[in-house]
């Protein structure tokens, strides 16, 4: 038993410092590597409660980066109320009895997402659409955040077309992150899924998590960003694959 636990919290550390890893080369990706690894060994309602804590941390320290906070904040507001309300109606499959619904939606928009992040060409919204598509946008991603702990879709593509400088983009998806993950720990905690034990986990997998952030900007700058996007993603894809047929065959 005492084996088991520790392997158990081994591969939870491990997976944090990878997730970390990619974060701090690509700059995104933390919670979206943790979940997909980690809903191979656990339920998605579990694996999605312990990313919480180092998502918010690594978010927070994102989105902390710029000066134009207030700003932003102003011009997304109505997005994020969007991600707030639709990832706590969406928390129900998370929450729900059916685990084969939320690992089947949760493989399916890995694989969207990384499909998207290896053939999608960027978008630009006109600045007269945006008052139309923001609320849109934040609902829609709001429901895949609540319904698979995913919170990059269409919420990334987005905010990349809206022409933001480097620094405000950085920091504008260090805003729409944070806020999906503080509506996340309100769903799971509303369905009675982010208990005490996840809680210390999630806590203790911030070391890893930041540590590999800080292993992964010493990286980036000897690699090629274009050459580890086009891996990650295809690694995304197969473990999204992989969850969203693994229940049938089990």
């Amino acid at each position: 038993m005492i084996d088991y636990i520790s392997s158990h919290i081994f591969i939870i550390a491990l997976t944090f410092f990878i997730a970390g890893f990619v974060k701090g080369v690509a700059g995104m990706g933390l919670p979206t590597v943790a979940i997909a690894i980690l809903s191979a060994i656990m339920s998605p309602v579990s694996a999605a409660s312990l990313l919480i804590i180092p998502s918010f941390v690594t978010n927070c320290w994102q989105l902390f980066t710029g000066s134009n906070f207030l700003a932003l904040i102003r011009r997304l507001w109505v997005m994020m109320l969007g991600i707030l309300v639709g990832t706590l109606a969406g928390t129900w499959l998370l929450t729900s009895a059916n685990t084969i619904y939320a690992s089947v939606g949760l493989g399916s928009a890995l694989i969207v997402y990384a499909v998207h992040g290896l053939f999608a060409k960027p978008l630009s919204v006109p600045a007269r659409l945006e008052r139309l598509l923001s609320p849109v946008i934040g609902l829609t991603t709001g429901l895949i955040n609540g319904g698979t702990g995913i919170f990059t879709l269409p919420a990334v593509p987005y905010i990349q077309a809206l022409g933001l400088s480097k620094d405000d983009l950085i920091q504008a998806l260090g805003l729409s992150f944070t806020v999906s993950t503080i509506a996340l720990a309100m769903g799971l905690a509303r369905g009675g899924a982010f208990h005490l034990g996840n809680i210390t986990l999630s806590a203790l997998a911030i070391i890893p998590a930041l540590l590999g952030m800080w292993v992964g900007t010493r990286v980036r700058e000897r690699i090629s960003l274009t050459t580890f996007r086009r891996w990650f993603f295809i690694l995304i894809a197969i473990l999204g694959l992989e969850l969203a047929i693994h229940p049938f065959f089990h």
